[in-house]
């Protein structure tokens, strides 16, 4: 569950630090009721962008399974032997 904190809680520099880290997920801090910044630990920051990452690239590879830009196994093997001299 997301949690939500009005900005006046930042003041509370520790409180919202832990808050990041035992949550691991995104605090969204609303200002005059509105939605205003998310917060979130390093960890969770990082964690998010290399997902985000891996999810991209699964989208491209299937846009190329989709349009046929596939090669086979031995196909890949055997570039890979040529392009290394194995």
């Amino acid at each position: 569950m997301p949690r939500i904190v009005p900005i006046r809680d930042l003041k509370n520099t520790t409180a919202i630090s832990t808050l990041c880290h035992e949550d691991e997920e995104p605090i969204f801090v609303t200002k005059n009721g509105y939605g205003d910044m998310v917060l979130m630990s390093m960890e969770t920051y990082e964690k998010s962008l290399f997902l985000a990452n891996v999810y991209g690239k699964l989208e491209e590879a299937k846009d190329d399974m989709r349009n046929g830009r596939y090669s086979s196994v031995e196909d890949a093997i055997s570039r890979i032997r040529e392009k290394h001299g194995l």
